[in-house]
């Protein structure tokens, strides 16, 4: 029996984890990643499905699945749709369980456009800033509250 189910969202370019930009981004690969999360919710008994791409629809319509397909929360890191995408932000808010945003950098300590997000104006929380450990937190923290 599941304790819960989890979507994970990897926005644009995030299939390039680990060969673009590892000074920034790190060495771990987008399937690195998705195998650390699966082993958690294994373990705790949860459900997840991971899913990347590169074109705004097709991660809207990732969202509007998770509104009928029994997901309670969403991990979602919109890459650089966090900074442009009013229509992620409307399909968030259409969702009625849990949303956590990632981002694997710390985005305040770049460029001032990518400073503002649209995703957290929905994101019940923001982790930005601890690489791709920030996936792992964000799993963690929805488990952790599942349990009390």
């Amino acid at each position: 029996m599941s304790q819960g189910k989890v979507t994970v969202l990897h926005g644009p370019n995030l299939n390039l984890l680990g060969t673009r930009q590892p000074e920034i981004y790190g060495y771990e690969t987008l399937e690195d990643v998705n195998n650390t999360l699966r082993e958690i919710a294994v373990l705790s008994g949860w459900e997840i499905n991971c899913f990347q791409s590169n074109h705004e629809g097709a991660l809207i319509d990732a969202i509007h699945t998770a509104r009928v397909d029994g997901t309670s929360a969403i991990i979602i890191n919109p890459a650089a749709y966090t900074h442009t995408s009013v229509a992620i932000l409307d399909a968030l808010n259409a969702f009625e369980g849990k949303v956590i945003e990632v981002h694997i950098s710390n985005v305040h300590k770049r460029e001032s456009f990518r400073h503002h997000s649209y995703v957290s104006l929905r994101a019940d929380g923001v982790i930005a800033g601890l690489g791709t450990y920030g996936y792992q937190a964000a799993l963690n923290s929805l488990i952790s509250e599942s349990a009390t």
